[in-house]
């Protein structure tokens, strides 16, 4: 029997009880298609500073590294907000991506049907939409020297610095117009070309690598423009390529178009070595503990991880089917609610996927 190795990290919020939600059903569909899943669960943000004292113990970048794929369910608490910056969850986070080479953000957004009410866009906007989003993970303005604060003549001004390589771009362009040819055939490249020198390099280099990919329409638009057609227009997108900081925020605007963000889950890749597989939603602390999270990204990220990181693509698909199922069934998490259908917790809603998954 096929036998992989998953690092599980459940981390804060609400993680724990949507990664428990992912578990049992990545626990029902391995046994339905004859695999083995090893888990090996690990601290990582709050919960790792709570017993560690940082937010990314080496063991558990370690164990990252050891794993055929990680699932990351969510970090970050208000209660540590005062700590140092590096000292926070989200250094954790950062410092995962870093670690395991994460350069490749992959976010798809794809219209449920049973869900087209729910966006707050009209259906006929957002009826057919399906989308990708490649977001360059580990460079840009989150990781770029010199960063900080200086005073000086009784101010204080605070720097960070927003740069690439062409390496970096290169390397990324090539995973977007690889997804493309997969897909439409369409990429279009965002960036702030008209005011950035860094956003001109980027254009240049995909520039250069289109060369390589004549099959792949490429179009370019500036991510103000981008944020507006995601908006007025989606279905015009097929593979939009950018940048980390501007990838950021389009794709949790793009979440929106699904009726909650609390449906989109997302895939980190680098050259080699395990995938991290999480919903792109936060750890939401004010509902954590109450049964009210919503675990469907966290059970579509599990899906991504069977697919991209395992290459168990039945698996996937009977994951994905049954999300579809269960919604279109009318069975709805509070952020999805809907007049005429039923409400349930995290943990009833995880019963009914896998009653939806084993019928």
């Amino acid at each position: 029997m096929t036998s992989h190795r998953i690092t599980l990290l459940a981390g804060d919020g609400i993680g724990p009880e949507i990664t428990a939600v992912a578990r049992e059903l990545l626990d029902a569909v391995s046994v339905r298609h004859g695999f083995e899943l090893r888990y090996d669960e690990q601290p990582i943000g709050g919960a790792a500073i709570d017993a560690t004292g940082e937010p990314l113990p080496p063991s558990t970048l370690e164990a990252c590294r050891e794993a055929d794929a990680v699932l990351l369910a969510a970090i970050g608490s208000p209660q540590y907000d005062s700590l140092p910056r590096d000292k926070r969850p989200e250094s954790g986070l950062l410092g995962l991506r870093a670690g395991l080479g994460l350069f490749a953000n992959l976010r798809p957004v794809k219209i449920i049907p049973a869900l087209a009410g729910a966006s707050s866009l009209k259906p006929e906007v957002i009826e057919g939409v399906d989308l990708l989003v490649v977001r360059e993970l580990t460079g840009g303005v989150y990781f770029g020297t010199p960063k900080g604060r200086v005073e000086a003549d009784g101010h204080v001004r605070a720097f960070n610095t927003m740069a690439y390589s062409d390496f970096e771009i290169d390397r990324i362009a090539r995973v977007g117009f690889d997804l493309a040819l997969q897909r439409g055939g369409r990429l279009c490249s965002v960036d702030k070309a008209n005011v950035l020198d860094v956003s001109q390099l980027w254009r240049d280099r995909v520039e250069a690598i289109a060369t390589d990919y004549p099959d792949v329409a490429l179009s370019h638009m500036y991510v103000d423009n981008a944020a507006m057609q995601l908006v007025r227009a989606p279905k015009q997108f097929d593979v939009i390529l950018t940048s980390n900081l501007f990838g950021d925020i389009l794709s949790d605007e793009a979440a929106m178009l699904t009726g909650s963000i609390g449906m989109l889950p997302s895939a980190s890749l680098g050259s080699s070595g395990p995938g991290l597989f999480e919903p792109i939603h936060g750890s939401a602390p004010d509902i954590a503990g109450q049964d009210l999270a919503n675990p469907m990204a966290m059970v579509l990220s599990a899906a991504m991880l069977l697919r991209i990181g395992l290459k168990q693509n039945a698996a996937a698909t009977d994951l994905e089917a049954a999300v579809e199922r269960t919604l279109e069934a009318g069975f709805r998490t509070g952020d999805l609610m809907a007049e005429g259908c039923t409400q349930l917790g995290c943990r009833a809603m995880g019963e009914q996927l896998l009653a939806a998954l084993e019928g």
